[in-house]
């Protein structure tokens, strides 16, 4: 009766909701592989396409000749991104953490960036000097069919956008903000995240050769390494934007002198 009451006003009792949570070491390996499909899906399905809209035979020559052509790779790269986002949403949105929040998608510190820069730079002139030294290409050859394929198709811009935006948000987002954010906080701690990611990074870029993987791998540490110390994903991917972005001139130049 006291419900009634004017005076003594029932009590709503609201369900307990709950709380947000990060994916430890295994449900990160796990919802890791399906994010990493939902990746390899997205980009084969744009192989996919052009294979089955080719004349001729569809067999192991024609999807090679697919899939050296710049345009089928520039688009292939971009239609990974709204994959991954896609199936990053529908994980993390099951934890109950803000999107944006899971994935260290926040504002960085200024100085991070030019450190960053700097780290970048002496990597990269390091593994050239290296590859001088050691008589091994400077600039991978797949990288330069790819631009030469892409500019006689007209899509060199849509390479740039390609290797330039959609590679590295979707790979950086995948790498340095899923896998290490899970992993960082089970028992691998922030090093072994760091090295592990670096690690499944690294094996993204199977069209090269055992030398390229050092030097993916180093570059992999160092945005690991800025990740954990400015807590910014978004500091990985405009780093990876540059880096790709510098790969790209050095390839239009050795491309054109070669």
């Amino acid at each position: 009766m006291d419900a009634l009451d004017p005076a003594s006003p029932a009590v709503t009792i609201m369900p307990a909701r709950r709380a947000p949570r990060i994916l430890g070491f295994w449900g990160t390996t796990l919802w890791g592989a399906v994010v990493f499909a939902a990746l390899f899906a997205g980009q084969i399905a744009v192989v996919a396409y052009f294979m089955l809209g080719q004349s001729g035979p569809i067999d192991v020559a024609a999807a090679i000749r697919v899939v050296g052509k710049g345009l089928t790779i520039s688009l292939s790269v971009i239609m990974g991104l709204p994959a991954v986002l896609l199936a990053l949403w529908l994980v993390i949105r099951a934890t109950r953490t803000p999107f944006a929040d899971y994935l260290g998608l926040r504002a960085f510190s200024g100085k991070y960036l030019p450190i960053g820069v700097v780290g970048l730079v002496i990597i990269i002139v390091g593994w050239d000097l290296m590859s001088r030294t050691v008589g091994h290409e400077v600039e991978p050859g797949f990288m330069l069919d790819v631009l030469k394929s892409a500019q006689n198709d007209g899509a060199l811009w849509l390479l740039i956008v390609a290797f330039c935006v959609a590679a590295p948000v979707s790979e950086e987002l995948f790498a340095r903000g899923f896998l290490y954010r899970g992993w960082s906080e089970s028992f691998l701690g922030v090093t072994g995240a760091i090295v592990l990611s670096s690690l499944v990074w690294t094996g993204l870029h199977l069209q090269y050769d055992w030398y390229f993987f050092g030097e993916i791998f180093c570059l992999g540490l160092w945005f690991g390494y800025l990740r954990y110390r400015s807590r910014s994903t978004w500091l990985t991917i405009v780093l990876h934007g540059l880096n790709n972005f510098g790969a790209v001139v050095q390839g239009i130049w050795l491309a054109g002198h070669s």
